[in-house]
Order: structure tokens, then sequence, then C-alpha cells
């Protein structure tokens, strides 16, 4: 067994369990720069690695009951439709240029982090019975409409989150997570375990379509990069209970933000 590569894949669980998403997002430029492993090889063993952990998540929250199934089967759906159209892009895009767009999502990811950990509690839509969402609206008992606007606004997030997920690799719960609590008025606990759901599902996807296009995933690198991010996810799963989420989020963006500065400087410097 590698050890770099699993204690890689904690970084990326890790991240995953204190923050509840954007930790794939370091997924990537582990694997490429530090690992050496081509982008493309890259992007199959990073959804790989986030559809095991996300499963492992999903099921610890769907018996604690925070798993909204058919709002995230919805999101999942739509993102499965899309995922095949992200991985068959990534094959005509030059790798210099998949680096740069993807030093561009993680720029976007470390935005959102900073804002969300910026906004009060109080201020984010609640859990069950409230009706904040302002196109997706739900019942006193907390069970959600879904409107055929409600519908189309949450499958066409779940559509982007596909591209993004089957291009880059990412499982979207940066995208995922604040559409669920800012559009359909979900609480933040429920968002994420629903988020997992759905990051499972199109990520699983995405590594099927990759299969049937005959792109390589060097297994046994997913395997090892998988465990250690099992590991990873249960210590962050942890600590995440004691830390404060805020703080965590703001540290997570400027690490992202200083990562996303190194892949485009060595795209510049080659």
């Amino acid at each position: 067994m590698n050890l770099i590569t699993s204690l890689c894949g904690v970084v990326v669980g890790l991240s995953l369990g204190l923050t509840g998403g954007g930790g794939a997002i370091f997924a990537v430029p582990l694997l490429v720069y530090v690992l050496g492993i081509d982008a493309r090889e890259a992007v199959g063993v990073s959804l790989a690695t986030v559809g095991v952990t996300a499963l492992v998540g999903c099921v610890q929250r769907a018996r604690l009951g925070a798993v909204e199934f058919r709002t995230g089967s919805l999101f999942a759906l739509a993102g499965i439709l899309t995922a095949p159209l992200g991985a068959w892009l990534g094959t005509y895009v030059p790798e210099g240029l998949l680096l740069a767009l993807f030093a561009g999502v993680m720029l976007v990811v470390a935005l959102r982090m900073w804002r969300t950990a910026a906004i009060p509690a109080e201020r984010l839509p609640g859990p069950a019975g409230d009706e904040s969402g302002p196109t997706c609206r739900r019942d006193p008992q907390g069970v959600l409409h879904l409107t055929s606007r409600c519908a189309l606004l949450l499958a066409s997030v779940g559509m982007i989150t596909g591209v993004l997920t089957g291009l880059f690799g990412v499982g979207g719960g940066f995208i995922i997570v604040p559409a669920l609590v800012l559009f359909s008025g979900m609480g933040m606990q429920r968002a994420v375990g629903t988020s997992l759901l759905v990051i499972m599902l199109v990520s699983f996807s995405g590594v099927i379509s990759l299969i049937v296009s005959e792109r390589i995933i060097p297994w046994s690198v997913v395997w090892e990069f998988s465990l250690g991010s099992l590991v990873g996810l249960v210590i962050g799963n942890r600590f995440a209970v004691r830390l404060g989420g805020a703080r965590l989020q703001r540290v997570f963006a400027i690490v992202i933000v200083f990562v996303a500065a190194f892949v485009i400087v060595r795209n510049l410097a080659f």
C-alpha cells in the first residue's frame, strides 16, 4: 500500500467531514501534483473516491433521518443525465486548460464558503416548517411541495452539478448544499445529508460513463485513495462536532485559494 496516496485521501475525507462540502475540490490537485497522476486519470480517481466516501457518509446520516430522499433523487437524476456530457467534454479539453478551469472552480468554491460562513445562522432558511425558500415551499410538517417550478429549479442546479462532476471529478457539494438551503428551505444538517446522496449517485454515474468511454482509471490508486478518504471522513465528523463551522469554512476557503493559485502558477510556468 502506498502510504502517501492514502494520506492524500485523508486530506480529502477530513475536509469533507469537517465542512460538509467542498472537500473533494482538493482531490485532483493532490493526485496531479503530489502523486504525479495524469489530469484525466485523476478525474476518474476523484470521482470514484468521492462516490465511495459520500456513500458511507450518506448511510451514516440516513440513520439519523438527515437525508431527504425524494429531493435528493430529483437532484441526482438531473446530474446523472449531464455527468456523461462533462466526461465527454473532458476528452476534448487540453490538460493545461482543464487544470486552469479547475482552478477557477476552486476560486468560486472558496468565495462561496467564505460568504456562507459570514451569514448568521438565523438568516439561513430553517428546517421543517420554514417556508423561506423563494421558489420551493414546505408545509408545517416540513414536507416539500414539489411544484413544477420548484422541480425545474432543483433539476437545473442538478444538471449543472452533473456537468462539473463529469468534467472535473468534484462531488458538487459546494453547489448542492447552498441550493438546498436557499431554494428549498431545507435545514443545514439535512442539506448536507441529502447532498451526500446526490454526490454518491452522480459520482458513480460519472465513473460508469468513463468506463464506457474506455477512459483509464488506475483502480489501485482508487482503493488506496478511498481508504484514506474514509479514515479522514470519520476523523472529520468527530472534530466537526467540537469546532465552529464558520471558522472552519473560512480556513478551508483560504487554503483553497492558495491551492488554486498554485495550480495557476504551475500552468503558467510550464
